[in-house]
């Protein structure tokens, strides 16, 4: 079967722009020579990845069930490049670690600097993502170690304990207002609340919170990142929920302010696992070792 990198990338571009053109222009291509690659590779499997709509394309269910092999393709080749790209400047390897925006930002980057510190010749890249995205990338093997919270886990791998944190309420002192006492649960139910999206640990447990009193977690305002929670706080639009330090970490004005959560739930662990098979095991010992020597 034909299968080049570009044809993996432009029907990964379609999907993505719902427009065959547009993915074309993406990757530089004639819209004539895109069409017909992705003819050439429907005829290939006997299946229509895509069906024309008045204003581009729509992937079909067989192109759905399909386009995670291909994500999976598309995975393999990026890491090809890149572990060839490491052997060829003469260093050891390279380690790909996904971790949330959390533990990034909180204890990560400083060990990762660390690592770097100490191993110079190993080559490390970091993916940025959710805990239930990085339990996907472990399972796919894209990555070589993950970073999870605990709570979200659903891999059955071998994990570690990696780091603990603690949400705290943020929110605007111009339109809301709390004492020194901690809150409880019960104090925000019917408050609007700012959450990171589906797969976030911060949803996971706002969502066990409301359970654990009868209620649904209504989650008006979903976010992608702490820095667009935080505009929405500043506004008054609800209050949101992060560890102290990532607040920290944005420099917040004096509008901005914080209250501790009464209670188990704002508490967070953070677990590590591993993979093998891609990276060259010594290297893969020496990263992890570190990480979690940073943990403790």
């Amino acid at each position: 079967m034909k299968f080049d990198t570009t044809t993996v990338r432009l029907v990964l571009a379609i999907a993505e722009e719902g427009s065959i053109s547009r993915a074309a222009d993406k990757l530089s291509l004639a819209v004539a020579a895109a069409s017909r690659r992705v003819s050439d590779l429907e005829d290939q499997l006997g299946a229509k990845l895509f069906t024309r709509v008045p204003h581009g394309v729509e992937i079909t269910e067989s192109g759905v069930k399909l386009l995670e092999y291909v994500r999976q393709i598309d995975n393999l080749i990026d890491r090809m490049e890149g572990d060839a790209q490491a052997l060829n400047h003469g260093l050891d390897g390279r380690i790909i670690i996904g971790a949330p925006k959390a533990v990034v930002i909180q204890f990560l980057a400083r060990e990762i600097a660390a690592v770097q510190r100490k191993y110079p010749r190993i080559a490390l890249k970091i993916v940025e993502e959710n805990s239930k995205i990085v339990q996907q990338l472990l399972r796919d093997k894209v990555i070589d170690v993950g970073i999870y919270e605990k709570k979200s886990g659903f891999l059955d791998l071998a994990r570690s304990a990696y780091r603990e944190d603690r949400l705290v309420l943020v929110y605007s002192r111009a339109h809301f207002e709390f004492g020194n006492a901690p809150v409880g649960i019960d104090d925000i139910l019917d408050l609007p609340i700012v959450s990171l999206g589906k797969g976030s640990a911060v949803l996971s447990a706002v969502q066990r919170a409301y359970r654990s009193r009868g209620r649904l977690f209504p989650n008006n305002y979903t976010v992608s990142g702490f820095d667009t929670m935080l505009a929405m706080v500043r506004h008054g639009l609800g209050v949101g929920l992060m560890p102290p330090d990532v607040l920290r970490s944005f420099h917040p004005e004096e509008l901005l302010a914080c209250a501790e959560l009464d209670g188990e739930w704002p508490q967070r662990s953070y677990v590590l696992s591993c993979v093998e098979g891609h990276a060259q095991e010594q290297t893969l010992r020496n990263v992890v070792a570190e990480l979690l020597a940073g943990g403790t």
